[in-house]
């Protein structure tokens, strides 16, 4: 007997992926950040084995997807995943549903990226994980495609600069000179892991501060805390990357030194800009794409439109990217010696 399952629908409105498999699909269980409770990898591993094939895949955007659903299950489905919208986007993230039984009710915005952050990493910044369940609410459930990236430090394990919105946390690093006591040890760590903004005069550590970039190297390396983080949460924020087949990039910089605050706020304005750019017809394209169509002083001015800054935060002026256009029947010869 056939089964009547609008495709385009179900993806939509259930995170399911269609499968090469005929009449199954996978479902991808949303996880803000990539952590999540134990106790909820019981639940995956029972609508797994249950309903799906009995794998998990852990997909690159840090969710957990179970393959080999029939389509008659996806009902089913999506009443054993109320622990996850129960116990994730109600109590974590602070989300009202309507109806946890009823699955997710969008993929648009994809599942937030972030490293492991400061309750783990001592190079980060900033609480990754933390911050990921309070911009949830933007993403989830609305319509718009947005891939949000999260990474603690410019290490950038996360791969933020690969992102449509990418925000890597930075630090401001005080100095205190009475403490210094010379041995180059910051300056050391900062010529290799970082920016060689850092140098020794008259015996004591000088930093050239347009040229550092805020990632706390030098409070790692400094054996007396001379160098100290400041508590304030500071991000950098990268615009415009993205993977793809014929014109993948990384992103720019576009904010820097700006605050959490800050960061809701443009996020908000960025899915209006992405709905008045498609004109309310929400369609999969990467916001690079959207920003190229309306050049990048348009989009600055709608998505910093009514935002109030912090002191420190700066803004780019203009944004180039650089990019390689593939073109179709190159043919590469090479030649044996």
């Amino acid at each position: 007997m056939g089964l009547d399952v609008d495709i385009i629908k179900t993806r939509a409105q259930g995170d399911y992926r269609l499968s090469k498999v005929r009449g199954e699909c996978m479902i991808s269980v949303r996880i803000p950040g990539g952590i999540m409770p134990a106790y909820l990898l019981a639940v995956a591993q029972h609508i797994a084995e249950k309903y799906g094939n009995g794998t998990i895949h852990l997909t690159t955007r840090q969710k957990l997807a179970m393959p080999g659903i029939r389509y008659q299950n996806i009902s089913k489905v999506n009443a054993a995943l109320e622990p996850f919208l129960k116990d994730i986007t109600v109590e974590l993230c602070g989300i009202d549903v309507k109806d946890t039984k009823a699955g997710y009710q969008s993929i648009a915005g994809r599942n937030i990226v972030a490293c492991q952050g400061s309750r783990i990493c001592q190079k980060a910044n900033t609480d990754t994980t933390g911050l990921a369940q309070r911009l949830e609410h933007h993403i989830y459930p609305q319509p718009y495609h947005l891939k949000l990236v999260l990474a603690g430090c410019p290490n950038d394990c996360a791969k933020a600069n690969m992102a449509d919105f990418g925000i890597i946390g930075i630090a401001q690093v005080n100095f205190n000179s009475a403490r210094c006591i010379g041995c180059g040890a910051c300056v050391k760590a900062c010529k290799h892991h970082a920016v060689n903004c850092l140098s020794l005069k008259n015996g004591k550590a000088t930093k050239e501060i347009s040229k550092c970039i805020g990632c706390g190297e030098c409070v790692l390396a400094c054996p007396t805390l001379a160098w100290q983080r400041d508590p304030k949460q500071l991000y950098m924020v990268k615009l415009g990357g993205r993977t793809s087949k014929k014109t993948p990039r990384v992103g720019k910089t576009f904010l820097n030194w700006v605050t959490e605050d800050v960061l809701h706020q443009v996020i908000s304005n960025l899915l209006e800009f992405e709905k008045e750019m498609l004109e309310g017809t929400p369609i999969y394209l990467h916001m690079g794409h959207l920003i190229d169509r309306a050049g990048y002083h348009k989009f600055k001015q709608r998505v910093l439109r009514d935002v109030e800054l912090n002191p420190e935060a700066q803004v780019a002026e203009r944004i180039y990217w650089n990019e390689e256009e593939y073109v179709a029947n190159i043919h590469l010869t090479s030649s044996n010696h």
